[in-house]
């Protein structure tokens, strides 16, 4: 089974670790993983900064897995992955300077803060400034899996419990494996966190610096 490796697992059932091709990706490994996070399923992605911790948009119950395992309170934002700007427009309010912006740095390891559109749930929303963060990675594999779905999913940074971040798919799983349903082995991610730039004013706000050139938004 071409990278299709299942591994025990305890609170979830089985859990998998799928070897991936970065530049390219097995179809069948995305429709099997894209049909794990249908199903209610979290799933560990690569990304182009750092390997993140995914599940459905609209999937409750998933979500709040994702945060007893990271043990992320009410407040955390969480990062909806596009695949492509028009997707973004969608979710997310967008006037032309920002959408200059966005074209100029998608894909790219950047998550932009923007105001959520009335699609967007609730509980995703900052709850006083009703933004969400929202990112197109350059990560082939990322992308195919939003196509597959044929809608973003809910991410947030895969960092281990002492706060620190790894790039390794299986040193990953060996950590979370009885609390995750799947393990994407996307091949060595940079480790880094995403840039977060703020465009909810007039003028762009860099919110962290992290992978990628931030000196467009400064």
């Amino acid at each position: 089974d071409l990278g299709g490796r299942r591994l025990a697992a305890g609170g979830c059932g089985m859990s998998q670790f799928f070897e991936i091709h970065p530049d390219d990706p097995q179809p069948r490994l995305i429709k099997q993983a894209a049909q794990i996070i249908r199903d209610g399923g979290i799933v560990v992605v690569p990304t182009d900064s750092s390997y993140a911790i995914a599940c459905q948009l609209d999937d409750k119950g998933a979500l709040e897995r994702i945060r007893r395992i990271r043990a992320l309170d009410k407040k955390h934002n969480f990062t909806l992955l596009c695949r492509d700007l028009s997707e973004i427009a969608t979710y997310a309010r967008v006037d032309n300077p920002a959408y200059r912006l966005l074209k100029a740095r998608t894909p790219g390891p950047y998550t932009f803060v923007l105001r959520a559109t009335a699609i967007v749930p609730r509980r995703l929303q900052h709850p006083k400034r009703k933004t969400i963060g929202i990112r197109v990675p350059d990560h082939k594999i990322c992308l195919e899996l939003v196509k597959g779905l044929g809608n973003p999913i809910i991410t947030t940074s895969a960092t281990m419990p002492d706060g620190s971040m790894v790039n390794d798919a299986s040193l990953i799983h060996d950590v979370f494996r009885n609390r995750i349903d799947l393990v994407i082995d996307g091949d060595i991610a940079p480790g880094l966190p995403s840039s977060v730039i703020s465009l909810i004013d007039d003028l762009p706000e860099v919110i962290r610096k992290g992978a990628g050139d931030v000196s467009i938004f400064e």
